[in-house]
């Protein structure tokens, strides 16, 4: 069995076409190409964590893979990051173990990154100003992966804590962004057409009426039933809802948090593999209010597993 360690992988990922095999992944998605079964997931209170076990295959493809993903908020007082993880990887004809992802949540937050990417440009207008909710890690990957698809260089952030603002500020400089800093996600959502929520906040920070018309919202940080960013009637009133799983939405995310709100019609909401596969138009016009609703599906971690394991394959028997 091979053990691949966060440094070959990420030396892997930068050979590969990430955007095309996860558009693939969403489409097998909602085709029904693959078995997706329900996450596994233990919540921690002291220290506050949580572990999420995703798992899955594409039909007719060779491999399964079951990946195991942690987040636990203090490591950094400890000069752990606060991410963990790893994927496992199986032949799909006989169970055979054939390779241990050691990625350290790298490939997570990736895939994580690249579906705000797609996303953005399926369903953004012209970018006029970013909008980021949070400045931890995927913070910084969203806007890094958004260089790729526009060519605005207008950045908007909050978040709970000036320091962090500020040392946000001073990596995205770096990546030739002029940043502001929001007084509050209400002044964010003023000046930004494309906001991407990032955040583990379990309190809504947006508020319908915040939201202008023509805005894409990208929202991944609610990944759990008990966080939340979009407040009552963010959902209800977009014109077109995007979720990467219809069903896995309908428990966690903020499509979850609709329906505890009373949202139960939900005629707006379609899944992102429909829209990359052509079967729906996405965006119809420049004044329509999207959001995407991305909780993460096992069909991300095949697809990009896969990869990188088939890729260190080739190369190690070239070698």
């Amino acid at each position: 069995m091979h053990v691949l360690k966060k440094k070959i992988i990420n030396e892997i990922l930068k050979k590969l076409e990430l955007v095309p095999l996860i558009e693939r992944g969403f489409i097998f998605y909602s085709s029904k190409q693959c078995i997706i079964p329900p996450i596994g997931e233990l919540l921690f209170e002291e220290p506050p964590g949580e572990v999420h076990i995703k798992y899955g295959y594409v039909m007719g493809e060779s491999y399964y893979v079951i990946k195991i993903a942690s987040g636990f908020s203090n490591n950094e007082k400890n000069g752990i990051p606060n991410g963990q993880g790893m994927m496992l990887l199986f032949n799909q004809k006989n169970g055979l173990p054939l390779a241990i992802l050691l990625d350290e949540a790298l490939l997570t937050n990736v895939r994580t990154a690249i579906a705000g990417q797609i996303c953005a440009a399926r369903f953004s207008n012209e970018i006029e100003m970013i909008g980021i909710l949070g400045t931890g890690l995927q913070a910084r990957m969203q806007v890094k992966h958004l260089k790729e698809i526009t060519k605005c260089r207008k950045l908007i952030v909050w978040g709970r804590s000036n320091k962090k603002m500020n040392l946000y500020r001073v990596d995205m400089e770096k990546l030739g962004f002029k940043v502001e800093l929001a007084r509050s996600p209400k002044k964010l959502a003023s000046k930004a057409n494309l906001i991407v929520t990032t955040t583990s906040s379990k309190k809504h920070l947006l508020n319908k009426n915040d939201i202008m018309k023509g805005t894409h919202i990208t929202a991944i940080g609610s990944d759990t039933p008990e966080k939340r960013e979009l407040g009552p009637g963010v959902i209800k009133n977009a014109d077109l809802v995007i979720a990467d799983s219809i069903s896995q939405c309908n428990k966690r995310g903020e499509i979850a948090c609709a329906k505890k709100d009373g949202y139960l019609k939900t005629d707006n909401i379609i899944e992102l593999g429909q829209v990359l596969s052509g079967n729906h138009p996405g965006r119809e016009n420049k004044m329509q209010i999207t959001v995407a609703d991305l909780t993460g599906v096992a069909v991300q971690d095949v697809q990009i597993a896969t990869a990188v394991y088939d890729n260190y394959i080739r190369r190690k028997y070239e070698i």
